[in-house]
């Protein structure tokens, strides 16, 4: 794809993005083809946003979401710093298609790791991190029907990324925590327990936060210090409605929670 192809995508996506409507499909002469094409239409939203880039998110991080929106692997998009809640705030659904809240571990980077030829490996990732943080998101598509856009979209719409709230630093010793084995407990609106465990993500957290670091060097970028990581959800999305309120139980590493207006 050529820089007008890519700022044409990129300007049709956002704007739909920014007007909560939605589209069948990228049009074929601006529609990204690889994956290497949908994070160059994405990388373009950086220079929409007023502030740094808050991180990154990953998406389709089980089988089961993987299956679900048709793609053989995790997907990354950019969270951007204005589409941040604060824990315990209130978000505004509008026009949301998905319609669905994930609990989520997230890491925010000491320091930053340059894209390079070789692989990173988890323990230089985990020596990296600064701290670890429960979160929510809020994910959303500008697709009609995401779940058959296919990856190289799905990447060019920055992953289905939306809202997201990020906890303060967990204060609890993490490091010494079987993060995989670790359960997480989902309620709406103080409805039934909805379980799950950080082995749904990639296996463990901190796996996903491994191959998002070296997917990103694969593309010639760097996670920077100070950028958080929200590394996929640990319960099945759970449905959400204007009215609702969602909470996050971590266990020992505390909770999250936020109020859908």
């Amino acid at each position: 794809m050529d820089t007008d192809a890519r700022r044409q995508a990129s300007d049709l996506l956002y704007g739909h993005w920014m007007a909560g409507s939605r589209i069948d499909t990228v049009p074929p002469a601006i529609r990204p083809g690889t994956r290497a094409e949908g994070y160059a239409i994405q990388a373009l939203l950086e220079k929409r946003s007023p502030s740094p880039i808050a991180g990154w998110k990953i998406a389709a991080t089980s089988a089961a979401g993987q299956a679900h929106i048709a793609v053989d692997g995790p997907l990354a998009g950019r969270i951007l710093a204005e589409r941040l809640i604060e824990p315990g705030g209130r978000c505004t659904l509008g026009s949301s298609l998905m319609r669905c809240a994930e609990l989520e571990f997230a890491f925010r980077m000491a320091r930053t790791l340059a894209p390079r030829t070789t692989s990173y490996e988890i323990d230089e990732v985990l020596g990296a991190v600064a701290s670890l943080h429960l979160a929510i998101e809020l994910p959303d598509s500008r697709y009609e029907v995401f779940e058959k856009a296919g990856a190289p979209q799905l990447i060019a719409d920055n992953a289905c990324a939306n809202w997201f709230v990020i906890g303060p630093p967990v204060s609890a010793a993490w490091r010494e925590i079987d993060l995989a084995a670790h359960e997480v407990t989902g309620r709406i609106s103080g409805g039934a327990p909805q379980p799950g465990k950080g082995s749904n993500v990639l296996g463990d957290p901190r796996l996903a936060l491994t191959w998002l670091v070296n997917e990103l060097s694969a593309y010639g970028i760097a996670l920077r210090e100070g950028e958080v990581v929200s590394t996929g959800t640990c319960v099945p999305p759970m449905t959400i409605a204007p009215g609702d309120h969602v909470h996050g139980d971590f266990g020992t590493l505390g909770t999250i929670e936020v109020t859908i207006d």
